[in-house]
């Protein structure tokens, strides 16, 4: 089978780059191997750019005749890549792969190929945008992506997108002396003898087991949760088995962990930590009701797992991903905004302008719906 032929672009290449762009899934699949090296040579990648994550998620949620893969080629050589998909509202637009139940967003380029693989793909972009706005949500600060929205000639704009909380990558002796009083770094220290004393102990499973444990953390997410709300999309059929596909080959590769955390050689819960040469962040967790009825505190417990994931070298960040949720600011974290970076060429630049339009509307939205939560909760508590 042959791959679709280059597009039509509109600037120069970087002499001996190529680009390319992929809408058969049949070839998406077949980049696996040469899409890994280019993964490894790309320092800020996390595991959402991952082949296995990508192609899992596509599997799952992705639309036929929409995908949409920018390639850039020095010669043979795979040394840019950009995994989008069309969709058609509110604009026609180019988005990351990943959709909503990834934390991270991004383009891959070989580092060690400089500005040249910047030009070549941010040219691949522009071509295959046509008629199209490129929208690149949920960008950590510091991403590859960054380097095209630099290189980018025509209109763009950036946003504030979700925040994501950050702690340094520190043992969890570390992050409880971070605390701000003697009573929290006590809370948590007698949390940990609790641990002990009910014999919760911690492995990672082996690569042949991640299968298993990942369906029996979502069974025991599913019990943790029954009767409360709960993020409805985990309960799915499409995530489980995006879920179990994608992370049993990330386990082998070194790009994601599955803890089984054991009281009375019974499993109680499962985590799945996802791992980046710069960041650890744990994804996603099951645990039995029972943990809570022994008064265990399970953020406690699932911390000291993932921090003692974070320490290997040049990985500076714990990240508690997406959300602001209250239980996460016990320890402290740094708040970080991801961003959207908004690309538009000439003729698309009316895109552009609705597209802030659109983000401004649901920004005040929200902003609304806020506020009259709040003001439930002051009126329910006044009464």
């Amino acid at each position: 089978m042959t791959r679709p032929g280059p597009p039509h672009h509109p600037g120069p290449l970087p002499p001996g780059h190529t680009i390319e762009l992929v809408t058969d899934e049949r070839v998406f699949a077949g980049l696996a191997s040469e899409w890994r090296r280019l993964y490894g040579r790309c320092a800020t990648a996390t595991p959402f750019q991952s082949h296995a994550w990508l192609r899992s998620w596509w599997r799952s949620y992705g639309s036929p005749g929409r995908l949409r893969l920018v390639l850039a080629r020095d010669g043979r050589e795979l040394v840019a890549a950009a995994p989008l998909m069309l969709v058609r509202r509110p604009v026609p637009a180019l988005v990351p792969l990943g959709g909503a139940i990834s934390d991270y967003a991004d383009v891959l380029l070989d580092d060690g190929r400089g500005p040249d693989a910047v030009a070549a793909l941010t040219t691949g972009l522009a071509a295959a945008a046509r008629t199209a706005l490129v929208d690149l949500r949920e960008v950590r600060p510091g991403a590859a992506a960054e380097r095209v929205y630099a290189r980018w000639r025509g209109p763009r704009r950036r946003l504030d997108d979700s925040l994501c909380l950050e702690l340094p990558a520190l043992p969890l002796d570390g992050l409880v002396a971070r605390l701000p009083s003697a009573k929290a770094r006590q809370r948590v220290r007698a949390q940990l003898r609790r641990l002990d004393a009910l014999g919760v102990k911690s492995r990672p499973v082996l690569p042949d087991e991640a299968d298993a444990a990942v369906r029996r953390l979502l069974e025991l997410h599913r019990l943790q949760w029954r009767g409360r709300k709960v993020t409805g999309e985990h309960l799915l059929p499409r995530f489980r088995e995006h879920l179990v596909r994608a992370v049993g080959p990330m386990v082998r590769s070194g790009d994601a962990v599955v803890t089984e955390f054991r009281m009375a050689d019974e499993v109680v819960a499962v985590d799945v930590t996802l791992l980046s040469p710069r960041l650890a962040g744990g994804y996603l967790y099951g645990a039995h009701p029972r943990l809570r009825e022994r008064k265990a505190d399970v953020a406690v417990m699932l911390l000291d797992a993932c921090a003692s994931y974070a320490r290997a070298p040049g990985r500076g960040t714990l990240s508690l991903l997406r959300g602001d949720e209250p239980y996460k600011h016990r320890w402290c974290p740094e708040p970080v905004p991801n961003q959207r970076l908004l690309l538009a060429r000439r003729r698309t630049a009316p895109l552009l302008a609705a597209a802030l339009c659109d983000a401004a509307a649901r920004r005040r939205g929200k902003d609304l719906l806020r506020r009259r939560e709040e003001r439930r909760e002051h009126d329910g508590g006044g009464t």
